[in-house]
């Protein structure tokens, strides 16, 4: 590798791809004047979102954690009820259930493919369980005929939060399409981006037009300024659904490179002692992120900092939401398996047009970093 003080590359976790018609769009937007929330381009990108997920009812949003809490106030889930969720998730699926009053009840995860474990969920259940909160994390999606199964046997309802799986599928199903809701994000780093933004999709037709209504202050969606219930202003503006619109126009091609790019690493990486997430038989990835955990002794900031100073940028996966301060008092069971993937895990550069060249670079920085441990001869 170059020196440490002067890297020859500076590689980034992720960047988006904004090499479609988005700036057309965008200036489209301006010179019609429709920039907030009203215009050609919601209805445009809402319609290609449930042609994407197969969905018939998609609500965009102005953001993903937004999404969650629209999803959970719509269930009528609130004070003293309880969520059940993975531990290891991104903070946004358990703050969105105490936004509400509700309760996260942390469920273990699958050591294989990091997902909520399904087996974890029905000794949580309890008189006050009203939900399970299943999160497809890095691209893959959960066991959702079991976890559906467990729902139905008693009476909860599923809000799948999908925010790092759009264009996946489980045996030719899309996540989102398996619960009650289905949340998105589409932030700079996702598969596909608004800047910020957000859906819903639902298949039942009441909830999808109360979550429609709830998102734009609870006004009638037949009589303007007559508010019917409580709402927020969850909408999402025309300038960020044009770009989403351009986005999604080149889904297929964003996911086919992310999909080689995986493929890539891990054959690269084969006979490094690194883990990757092994989705369940069936499960057609997005690989949004491309995580591997580290040996159990290795020092994963030290590590880190050494690909940094090769210009390689990383990061760690989440940390688990039971050890987070305002949520330290919840009784928790052990969760071995989610301390050892949140403690262990890193995610690579993965982003769209990382080109071959630059991924050898990240291999073999990578390589270098795990040789200084002793991990690597």
């Amino acid at each position: 590798m170059q020196s440490k003080a002067e890297p020859r590359r500076r590689i980034p976790v992720y960047r988006p791809d904004l090499s479609g018609r988005e700036k057309e769009y965008v200036v489209d937007c301006l010179d019609s004047t429709w920039i907030s929330s009203i215009g050609s381009y919601i209805e445009r990108f809402e319609a290609s979102l449930a042609d994407i997920t197969r969905v018939p009812r998609a609500i965009s949003l102005c953001n993903g954690t937004v999404a969650l809490h629209l999803a959970i106030h719509c269930l009528d889930i609130g004070p003293g009820d309880e969520v059940i969720v993975p531990s290891f998730t991104y903070i946004a699926s358990v703050n969105a259930i105490a936004q509400t009053g509700a309760i996260p009840v942390f469920a273990e995860s699958r050591a294989r493919d990091w997902l909520l474990d399904p087996a974890a969920i029905e000794p949580l259940i309890t008189a006050r369980t009203r939900a399970i909160m299943p999160v497809h994390l890095y691209g893959a999606i959960c066991d959702m005929p079991a976890i559906m199964a467990i729902a139905e046997r008693h009476g909860l309802k599923v809000i799948e939060d999908c925010a790092e799986c759009l264009g996946a599928s489980l045996n030719g199903v899309h996540p989102g399409a398996f619960g009650d809701v289905g949340t998105f994000s589409f932030f700079g780093n996702k598969t596909i981006t608004t800047g910020e933004g957000g859906a819903v999709v639902a298949r039942d037709p009441v909830l999808a037009a109360r979550m429609r209504k709830v998102k734009g202050q609870g006004q009638s969606l037949t009589r303007r300024y007559w508010h019917e219930e409580l709402g927020f202003n969850y909408r999402m503006t025309n300038i960020a659904a044009a770009i989403g619109l351009a986005q999604s126009e080149r889904l297929g091609d964003i996911l086919a490179r992310k999909r080689a790019l995986a493929a890539r690493y891990r054959a690269a990486l084969a006979a490094f002692p690194v883990e990757f997430q092994i989705p369940d038989q069936g499960v057609e990835s997005s690989e949004w992120l491309v995580s591997i955990l580290l040996p159990d002794a290795c020092d994963r900031e030290r590590l880190m900092a050494d690909m940094m100073a090769d210009g390689v940028e990383t990061r760690p996966v989440f940390y688990c939401a039971h050890l987070m301060p305002m949520y330290q008092h919840l009784a928790v069971r052990p969760l071995p398996i989610a301390d050892s993937i949140s403690r262990r895990g890193i995610s690579l550069p993965s982003f769209p047009d990382l080109g071959a060249e630059d991924q050898d670079y990240v291999v073999a920085s990578l390589r270098s970093a795990l040789a200084a441990q002793g991990f690597l001869s």
